[in-house]
């Protein structure tokens, strides 16, 4: 009956932490940017989920780690579509050329959230510094190397 207990705690700890984790990272973004929770959240999904598509899933795993609800934010965020507006000024905030399909549908799920293109420009260096935080230069490192090609 104590084990239960005990591991009951353990299990509501380790939610409670993640969602701290996550809760941390968005509030930062709106704290900094000045834009609503939803669009924090549709905003990193859609940056994370850019990164999913680019990366080895044994990359994008230490990134999840560090973000446990990376897959939650992801499933909110604006579908990413292809979309040709935008797109070389996207890929310029980004520091490179990238994908020019993946960097115009980032800048399509951005417009859907009711922000501008020039806003990811604005995440991508809080979303960096999260997860140098939170998990080292090394995974810090694997999604700027996603996001900017």
């Amino acid at each position: 009956m104590e084990a239960v207990r005990y591991i009951t705690l353990a299990l509501l700890l380790i939610t409670s932490t993640s969602a701290f984790c996550t809760n941390s990272l968005l509030d930062s973004l709106t704290g900094q940017l000045g834009i609503t929770s939803e669009q924090a959240a549709g905003g990193a999904g859609a940056l994370f989920n850019l990164a999913k598509s680019r990366l080895p899933s044994e990359e994008f795993s230490q990134i999840a780690a560090v973000v446990p609800e990376v897959d939650k934010l992801i499933a909110d965020a604006p579908a990413l579509a292809e979309s040709s507006g935008g797109a070389a000024a996207v890929a310029n905030l980004l520091g490179g050329e990238g994908s020019i399909a993946g960097i115009a549908s980032l800048a399509n799920a951005f417009n859907e959230l009711g922000l501008s293109a020039d806003m990811i420009g604005n995440f991508t260096p809080i979303i960096l510094e999260y997860l140098q935080q939170a998990g080292g230069n090394s995974v810090m490192e694997i999604m700027k190397g996603a996001l900017m090609p």
